[in-house]
């Protein structure tokens, strides 16, 4: 416990020294956009790859599939419960969107990769894969939809299709196919050079230090005098830190009474504290591109990534509870 504690604490200290060197002007909008880029589409995928195919044969790679359906269930059903409430607190037809999609999913990468990692080490990583598989299915897809169904509403640019080619493209991130790539080559039987593995694990070194630092920038640009705890702020709130949680543990008990499936118990610890993460960055960016409410989206993003440094550590020490 005091040794995630303290990998936790580090995680925080590289949050903090972001925030210090943006507040500083490090980093401008462009620097912080490549680190984004280099931490998706270079960092991240070279670590999957060289985790995977380290560490994973056929077997141990098999036994993650019952676990697959969990996240799609929580996630699902966090969006329906959005739905319910939008409806029960009144909330305008120009946020619903939005509001649903910060409620039911979670910044799974950029904080929960390496928050997972600081927990419950290297092992962690393929169950969070499988978290973000679900999550960024449904951000590029019912999300998106949601989110340009509010600018719509807000008279900006009309509503896109629900499975349209953008969203697609999106699905199918970089670390997503390199997942999908590592996977097929386990399957069959394919071992890369061990300088190639190498060469994986120099590169995905930096994705927990740049994933931190991009979280700093973001913090740092909060304009904490424009913050408001409105209603649709709170609910926000309730949902990533309460709600989502609940949900999660419900699905995963309703699993092992109902269905007889019992899940391994690091993964349902993992998916506990992905269910658990802040609102995805991404949201007010799709917000602004939709013309929905930015700053609605800005606030309760940026809101829930600051408050995510003090529920972190509760959800450490629930993880061996409720488990």
């Amino acid at each position: 416990m005091l040794s995630a504690l303290g990998s936790v604490l580090s995680v925080i200290l590289m949050i903090a020294l972001g925030f210090v060197l943006a507040r500083r002007g490090w980093f401008d909008e462009a620097a912080s956009k490549l680190l984004s880029r280099l931490v998706v589409s270079v960092a991240l995928p070279a670590y999957m790859i060289a985790n995977l195919m380290g560490g994973y044969d056929r077997a141990k790679l098999v036994s993650m599939l019952p676990g697959l359906p969990v996240p799609f269930a929580v996630m699902l059903s966090c969006f329906a419960l959005a739905a319910l409430l939008a409806a029960a607190f009144r909330l305008p037809a120009s946020r619903r969107g939005t509001f649903a999609s910060m409620f039911g999913l979670s910044n799974t990468i950029f904080i929960g990769l390496p928050v997972n990692l600081a927990i419950f080490g290297e092992a962690s990583m393929p169950y969070v894969l499988l978290y973000y598989i679900a999550n960024t299915t449904l951000f590029w897809t019912i999300g998106v939809y949601g989110i340009a169904r509010d600018g719509e509403a807000l008279g900006g640019r009309k509503a896109a299709s629900l499975l349209s080619r953008e969203g697609v493209e999106r699905i199918f991130s970089p670390p997503l196919v390199a997942f999908l790539a590592a996977a097929a080559m386990i399957m069959a039987g394919i071992r890369l050079p061990a300088f190639a593995l190498d060469l994986c694990k120099t590169l995905g070194a930096m994705t927990t230090p740049m994933s931190m630092l991009f979280i700093g920038i973001v913090i740092s640009r909060v304009e904490w005098r424009s913050l408001r705890l409105e209603r649709d702020v709170l609910l926000v709130l309730a949902g990533r830190f309460a709600l989502s949680p609940l949900v999660l543990v419900l699905v995963v008990r309703g699993m092992g009474r109902v269905g007889g499936i019992e899940l391994p118990p690091l993964m349902k610890g993992v998916f506990l504290v992905q269910a658990a993460m802040p609102a995805m960055t991404q949201t007010p960016i799709l917000a602004k591109a939709y013309g929905a409410d930015i700053e609605y989206a800005g606030i309760a993003t940026s809101l829930t990534t600051v408050l995510s440094l003090a529920t972190i550590p509760l959800y450490m020490w629930l993880v061996g509870l409720v488990f």
